[in-house]
C-alpha cells in the first residue's frame, strides 16, 4: 500500500505536472499555428504538416487533421518496428495529440480564408506559433514526433548526415507546393523552412538563458548572505590577489535568472558602489537547481 501511494505521489508530483503542461502547450501552440497560418495560406513547410497540407488538397474530402493522423500513424508504426517502445517513449503521445490539437481546432474554428492579405505577415505567425511550440517541447526533453520519427530510424540505421536529409524533403515539400500553389506560395514555404530553423534555437536559448556573474567586492560577506538567504541560490568562492595593487581579494562566481541578477546588481550598488562586476549570459546550464543532465 505504501508503495503504491509513493508512486501516485511520484506520478502527480508537481515536476510531472509542469512537464506535461509545457508538452501540451507547446503541441497546442504548433498545432494552432498549422491551423490558423499554414493551412489557410497553403504553406507546406516541410515535415508532417506540410505533406497534410498537400494531401488535404489533393483529397478535398480530408482535412489537414485527419491527414496528420494517417502520416503520424504510418511514423508511428514504423518507429515501434525499427526503434521499440522504449525508444519512442513519449514521442508516440506527442505524434497523436498534436494531429488532435489540429482536429479540435478545425471543428471549433473552421479556417476558410486567411485572416488577412499580407502573405508576409501571415508568413511570420506561421514560422513563430510552431518555432515557439516545438521550442517548448525540445526544452522538456520531447519531441513533436513526425519526422523526428523518421529521423531516429535514419540516425540508428544509416550514417546519413540527418539534419541535411531532413532539410532536404522539407525543401522538396516546399518546392511541391510551389508547383501546386504557384512559385509564390513554393518561394515563402523555402523562407518559412529555414526561419523556422533559426527561430527554434533562438527561442531555445531564450528560455534557457541565464546570467553568470563575476563579481569583486570590499563587502564579500554580505554578498553572499544576500546571495544564500535573499536570492536563494548559491554561489562559489575563491581568493584571488589583484594584478596591481597584489591586494588578497575574494571573487565571487554565481548563476541567476534575470530577475535574480537585477536584484543582485540593485543589491551590490547599494552597498559597495566600487565593487567590480561581469555579467554575461549562459545559453544552457545543466546541474543541481537548473537543467538535469
Amino acid at each position: 500500500m505504501k508503495e503504491k501511494t509513493k508512486q501516485l505521489r511520484d506520478l502527480f508530483s508537481w515536476e510531472n505536472i509542469k512537464y506535461a503542461l509545457l508538452l501540451n502547450l507547446g503541441l497546442f501552440l504548433t498545432a494552432a499555428g498549422i491551423h490558423l497560418f499554414k493551412t489557410p495560406n497553403h504553406f507546406a513547410m516541410g515535415g508532417t504538416s506540410g505533406m497534410s497540407i498537400i494531401m488535404a488538397t489533393l483529397w478535398p474530402g480530408m482535412n489537414v487533421g485527419g491527414a496528420l493522423f494517417i502520416i503520424n500513424g504510418i511514423l508511428v508504426v514504423l518507429g515501434l518496428c525499427f526503434l521499440g517502445v522504449k525508444t519512442m517513449g513519449v514521442t508516440i503521445y506527442s505524434s497523436f495529440a498534436l494531429s488532435a490539437f489540429v482536429s479540435l481546432l478545425e471543428w471549433i474554428y473552421p479556417m476558410t480564408a486567411p485572416f488577412t492579405n499580407d502573405t508576409l505577415l501571415e508568413l511570420c505567425f506561421a514560422v513563430a506559433l510552431p518555432a515557439a511550440g516545438s521550442a517548448i517541447v525540445f526544452n522538456v526533453g520531447a519531441s513533436t514526433g513526425g519526422t523526428d520519427i523518421l529521423a531516429m530510424i535514419l540516425s540508428k540505421y544509416t550514417s546519413l548526415e540527418i539534419g541535411k536529409a531532413l532539410l532536404l524533403s522539407d525543401l522538396a515539400i516546399a518546392a511541391w507546393a510551389g508547383g501546386l500553389y504557384g512559385i509564390a506560395t513554393g518561394l515563402y514555404c523555402t523562407l518559412g523552412t529555414f526561419s523556422k530553423a533559426l527561430m527554434v534555437d533562438s527561442v531555445i536559448e531564450s528560455i534557457n538563458v541565464r546570467k553568470m556573474m563575476t563579481i569583486v567586492s570590499a563587502q564579500p560577506q554580505q554578498v553572499q548572505d544576500f546571495i544564500l538567504n535573499k536570492l536563494h541560490r548559491s554561489a562559489t568562492v575563491y581568493d584571488a590577489e589583484g594584478a596591481y595593487t597584489h591586494k588578497e581579494l575574494k571573487v565571487i562566481t554565481t548563476i541567476l535568472n534575470r530577475r535574480q541578477a537585477m536584484e543582485l546588481r540593485n543589491f551590490i550598488r547599494r552597498t559597495d558602489p566600487h565593487a567590480f562586476m561581469t555579467i554575461v549570459n549562459s545559453s544552457e546550464t545543466i546541474g543541481k537547481g537548473f537543467r538535469h543532465v
